[in-house]
């Protein structure tokens, strides 16, 4: 059988991969898993009242007809907007709230922003964890992965992404795949197939939320029309794939001319340094190595995290040297298509076994 079409129930069963991790005291790595519903609330309504505050100015200005602001502030909210799905991947993992149903509430809140489907997410995230780039057990993730900078990408990234790519959904394949999912049942492609296989019950979860979506956003559209609020459905039904520029930017690094098929986060995912504006948009998962490594951990500890186990991990790039660095693999991959990039290790992170991997430490909550 081709691996790559194993059953994901076998390969969970009979693949296990060694991950190394490095080396930090229990009693620290409990300390940096704690949970704080005040720091959640900070991040998730920090980032709806950039949201709200930048959506209200552009209808103000819409409604007094200054199109210039208007341009530069809807320009603005799509920035932002785009990433509201990164929002939902820490939401997620279930970590940035002590309290349970704030990370359920704040989820749903969000998905209804960036035609998020959480319920699919969750299932296919947990493989991505548990194989990260082991493409038998993470087809989430599959390299390589093209750095792209051509023009008619670039025009959909700075303006409207309608047919997407690359760290951009696109609205034409998003709404194809909502549609899909909420009249058919299905999502139609070989890794959902394969995420959903012998999981009758989440695959209900996932097309019982497309529908709720979908019914969420036609009522939403339809009430605009009739109190003529032209924006409403501009800002929240289609804002995502509005200015979907820096979030490409931003997340492209994280796997992008790495190298699959190791057992060591630190040469398959790359941290980057972000502005602090940046580091919030985002999440902070530009603290991605971390994340991998250990994904319990919430959002608002990473950095913390990263200073932790500095001593043993590569020197994280700035964004211009992350995307230096897969420009030239691509390059390079053009002429030698099975060359991928060395990520430079501490010594003494090179000589260290790989440890065994307990799962909770890949998956935090993804798969409870």
């Amino acid at each position: 059988m081709n691996a790559e079409r194993e059953p994901l129930r076998e390969v969970r069963k009979n693949f296990h991969v060694s991950w190394y991790r490095c080396p930090i005291d229990p009693a620290v790595l409990r300390e940096h898993t704690r949970r704080s519903d005040l720091k959640g609330l900070s991040q998730a309504l920090g980032h709806l009242l950039v949201l709200a505050a930048l959506g209200a100015l552009t209808m103000f200005l819409f409604a007094r007809h200054i199109w210039v602001g208007f341009a530069f502030s809807l320009f603005a909210f799509g920035t932002a907007d785009s990433f509201t799905n990164h929002a939902c991947h820490e939401l997620t993992h279930g970590t940035v709230f002590r309290t349970k149903w704030l990370n359920s509430f704040f989820d749903r809140v969000f998905a209804l922003l960036g035609w998020f489907n959480f319920h699919h997410y969750k299932q296919s995230h947990t493989y991505h964890h548990l194989y990260t780039l082991h493409p038998r057990g993470d087809r989430e993730v599959v390299l390589p992965k093209y750095p792209s900078l051509e023009l008619p990408y670039l025009l959909q990234l700075f303006t409207f992404s309608l047919t997407g790519g690359f760290e951009s959904p696109g609205l034409i394949p998003t709404v194809t795949t909502m549609v899909r999912a909420a009249f058919l049942g299905h999502f139609g492609d070989e890794w959902s197939d394969a995420i959903f296989e012998g999981e009758p019950a989440a695959l209900r979860k996932a097309v019982n939320w497309a529908r709720f979506f979908l019914l969420f956003h036609a009522v939403l559209i339809a009430v605009s029309i009739v109190l003529h609020l032209w924006m409403l459905p501009v800002l929240v039904t289609f804002g995502s794939f509005i200015a979907n520029w820096w979030r490409y930017f931003v997340g492209a690094p994280m796997h992008c001319g790495l190298r699959d098929n190791v057992p060591d986060f630190r040469l398959c995912v790359r941290t980057i340094k972000l502005d602090p504006v940046s580091r919030f948009l985002y999440w902070r998962m530009n603290w991605h190595t971390e994340h991998h490594m250990f994904a319990a951990v919430p959002t608002y500890n990473l950095k913390r995290l990263h200073r932790a186990l500095a001593a043993d991990m590569p020197k994280p790039r700035s964004l211009p040297e992350a995307w230096h660095e897969m420009r030239e693999t691509w390059r390079k991959q053009q002429k030698e298509p099975g060359y991928q990039f060395d990520t430079p290790l501490p010594s003494r992170g090179k000589a260290a076994a790989a440890a065994q991997d307990p799962e909770g430490a890949s998956l935090g909550e993804l798969d409870k």
